[in-house]
């Protein structure tokens, strides 16, 4: 039972990992129209007529949310890394545990960037482009949260599952 809540921890951590940084890279968060042309933007650049150009003017929060899904990916990673430790030599009860809060502190991190994210573009670029929705990298960033928050229930349940089963006796029954 521990490897499999183990195994599925790690499992659903890669899966966000990956979707983390997909969602992180590419400029594609939020589409809209801009001089009748459609634009888009994502954390590092904005992209208008199919010309991208990064960020000139330094903006709150952007840099949060950019600061924040860098700490998800790094705390994914190491939710990851830790995870898949435990299987080198036998489980180890503090790396299961200690990559589970790991990656529930990667969804907290992604979760604060994207709710950052979605009240200032509601509230500010909401009432500037008239024609704008979020687009498919903002959304995967929701299912890497998703994710992220499994995997490491997953891998926590993993460590309750084995601090709750007595050990193996070693006397031979008669």
């Amino acid at each position: 039972m521990l490897y499999t809540l183990a195994g599925g921890g790690t499992l659903c951590g890669v899966a966000a990992l990956v979707l983390l940084i997909v969602s992180t890279a590419t400029d594609y968060w939020m589409q809209y129209r801009y001089s009748g042309s459609g634009a888009n933007q994502g954390l590092w650049r904005f992209c208008i007529n199919r010309k991208c150009h990064a960020h000139t003017m330094t903006v709150a929060f952007w840099d949060a949310t950019r600061a924040f899904m860098l700490l998800a990916v790094l705390s994914c990673f190491a939710g990851v890394v830790l995870g898949l430790s435990a299987f080198t030599n036998g489980t180890k009860n503090r790396r299961v545990r200690t990559g589970g809060i790991a990656l529930v502190l990667s969804g907290f991190l992604a979760l604060l960037a994207l709710a950052i994210y979605t009240g200032v573009t509601v509230t500010v670029f909401g009432k500037r482009f008239l024609d704008w929705r979020f687009s498919w990298s903002y959304i995967i960033g929701w299912v890497a949260i998703i994710l992220a928050f499994v995997a490491g229930v997953f891998q926590l349940c993993a460590y309750q599952q084995t601090t709750a089963e007595p050990p193996p006796s070693n006397n031979p029954d008669p």
